[in-house]
């Protein structure tokens, strides 16, 4: 029973971990504010599951960076106080990975969300 209870305790640290990137970073909340649009927008579209893993997969990657790049700075921060190049060259490396996850994440979305979305806005008469 012990060991159950451990994996439930995981569990919640990780919400906790979760919890702290969206109170501390902006940039998740902006993630988490896309998150919820892609969702609504590809409920609206009606997606097939595919669209949905693809959309699914992109998502879960930036959050996935996002939360590597917020744990490497808190560890960072605790070793080295003071302003270092080093210290900032990871910094800024993490930071790139988020970035280069957020820009993949738009090029999915774009593929996945664009035509669906184009042939909607097209029927409703938004398109000459």
């Amino acid at each position: 029973m012990s060991a159950l209870f451990a994996r439930f305790r995981s569990f919640r640290y990780a919400f906790a971990g979760l919890g702290y990137m969206l109170r501390t970073q902006p940039n998740a909340r902006i993630h988490a504010a896309a998150t919820l649009l892609v969702t609504a927008l590809g409920l609206w579209l009606r997606l097939d599951a595919l669209s949905w893993a693809l959309l699914a997969a992109a998502v879960t990657v930036v959050w996935a960076a996002e939360a590597c790049n917020t744990a490497l700075e808190a560890a960072i921060d605790l070793a080295s106080p003071q302003i270092h190049p080093v210290a900032k060259a990871a910094k800024d490396a993490a930071a790139a990975g988020v970035l280069l996850a957020a820009g993949g994440a738009v090029v999915i979305g774009l593929l996945v969300l664009g035509p669906p979305l184009w042939s909607r806005l097209a029927a409703a008469g938004f398109f000459p």
